[in-house]
């Protein structure tokens, strides 16, 4: 697996798939999650479709950078955060979505792609989000999935799927693995899948378990605020894809983003929840392949 320097302090893991010569669509990974999220077979099936893809570990999570200096109490950012002691909080997390940004700017550099079409699942659609935003004239098209403006009326948790992403996971392995089926409280009703989850936290496991990393990541996504002003003078082309049946970040979040962007295209996804189905990728690799064309 490739790691390469992003910035002073900071090298990605990542891999590719397809030809350098096709379009390049770089792939951002959502809250704690792995590169291994975006499956080798969606990668490889997009690849097909003529596009050359990108898919990598986010700083503190995989075998990218951790910021292990920064240790982060979860608790007392909350509290932090709750009272309104908001620089408290910005003390206590190292880095901000903005950050993770240039992170992904940083490995397009590297790998010699000046400008790509940008893809991003829930924490990844805001990243990428604000890659489009901060420097436009690199990224071709924006694919926001799963996510929402930052703005707290919208695109709110059901409180069963908010218990969930808060709970801290097992440490031992077998429990770990077996806790992966809780997220089926945010997966599709029609094809959320038990064991696929459970195939996935073993391989995140094996290869990279981090728990620390999350609490950074979380204070970078709420300390980053919200984007719907800028969302309103955004020009790049964009494409919102949102499950109807998420509960982690409800449709709303979706339906906001693709009001705020002039022109914007949204497309509400029957039977998927905040996951991307075995049984829907046609329909979502048609979507990105369209919108990148």
């Amino acid at each position: 697996m490739p790691i390469v320097d992003v910035s002073p302090g900071v090298a990605l893991a990542y891999e590719t798939f397809g030809d350098p010569g096709d379009p390049p669509v770089l792939l951002v990974m959502g809250f704690g999650a792995q590169m291994l999220a975006w499956p080798e077979d969606f990668c490889r099936a997009l690849a097909d479709r003529g596009r050359y893809v990108i898919r990598y570990d986010n700083r503190d999570c995989g075998l990218s950078t951790k910021f292990e200096d920064h240790p982060v109490d979860m608790d007392e950012f909350i509290a932090a955060v709750t009272a309104g002691d908001i620089p408290a909080a910005l003390a206590m997390v190292p880095y901000r979505l903005s950050d993770m940004a240039d992170d992904g700017f940083g490995l397009l550099t590297a790998l010699g792609v000046e400008r790509a079409h940008v893809v991003g699942a829930s924490m990844g659609g805001m990243i990428a989000q604000t890659m489009a935003l901060s420097c436009p004239e690199r990224v071709l098209t924006l694919t926001s999935m799963m996510s929402s403006t930052g703005e707290s009326e919208y695109g709110q948790a059901s409180p069963e799927a908010q218990a969930v992403l808060f709970r801290p996971r097992p440490a031992d392995r077998e429990s770990h693995i077996a806790a992966a089926e809780d997220e089926l409280v945010w997966a599709s009703k029609r094809y959320g899948d038990a064991a696929a989850l459970r195939e996935l936290a073993a391989a995140g496991y094996d290869r990279a378990y981090y728990p620390a990393g999350v609490g950074r990541q979380l204070g970078a996504m709420i300390l980053s605020g919200s984007r719907a002003d800028a969302l309103r003078e955004l020009r790049v082309p964009t494409l919102v894809i949102h499950g109807l049946e998420d509960t982690l970040i409800d449709p709303s979040g979706g339906r906001r983003t693709a009001d705020l962007v002039p022109g914007a295209r949204l497309l509400l996804v029957p039977d998927m929840g905040h996951d991307r189905p075995r049984e829907l990728w046609p329909t979502l690799i048609d979507a990105v392949v369209a919108h990148s064309g």
